[in-house]
């Protein structure tokens, strides 16, 4: 075994206790959760017996996590910069351990459209919190005031918009894949010229 081999066996062990504990479970708890002795399961957390790969797949989903996310090594690329669209007064950050999902930071000064033909609608989920100012989100028939602080969460096949009101504001949004998309196709369409917020 070499010695990267003995620190990620070690970070197992320990992420495995550390997973049990969190959870508040005693080791006979984990060990019925799943279906293995509690002396084996002592033994695994304390580094004498040896890892399984079957019974890392078992304890991975007894303890509600995946094996990648138990066996996970820490990236040397921990800080990452943003993409700047300057044009739109947007940053993006894609999320390394979730390469579907995205992160935009916008700000924003025009309020939202006033025609319902603006509004959009494709697959996928949104969240996004207020940094600063306050935002209008239009959803569907609903018009809705985000204050600073406040945050949104909603399906994107319902019609959506945000803008400002009351002068700038600034919003964190949260996209998965399919709206990240959604939002792309929208750019797309409409080039540089065109109305270009997150929602």
């Amino acid at each position: 075994m070499t010695q990267e081999d003995g620190e990620l066996d070690s970070l197992v062990r320990k992420r495995i206790r550390a997973l049990r504990v969190a959870q508040g479970w005693s080791l006979e708890e984990l060990a019925a959760r799943a279906n293995v002795s509690q002396s084996t399961l002592s033994r695994i957390e304390n580094g004498q017996r040896r890892l399984a790969l079957d019974q890392l797949v078992t304890l991975a989903r007894a303890l509600d996590t995946s094996l990648d996310q138990l066996v996970e090594t820490a990236s040397d690329d921990v800080v990452s910069s943003p993409m700047i669209d300057a044009t739109h007064s947007l940053m993006r950050w894609p999320i390394k351990a979730d390469p579907g999902m995205t992160v935009v930071r916008q700000r924003m000064t025009d309020p939202p459209p006033d025609s319902p033909s603006r509004m959009r609608a494709h697959p996928g989920r949104e969240w996004l919190v207020v940094l600063s100012g306050t935002a209008v989100l239009l959803l569907g028939n609903r018009r809705l005031r985000i204050e600073t602080n406040q945050a949104a969460e909603f399906p994107t096949m319902l019609p959506h918009a945000i803008g400002a009101e009351g002068g700038p504001c600034e919003i964190l949004g949260i996209f998965d894949r399919d709206a990240r998309r959604g939002h792309q196709r929208g750019e797309s369409a409409r080039g540089t010229g065109g109305d270009d917020r997150p929602s």
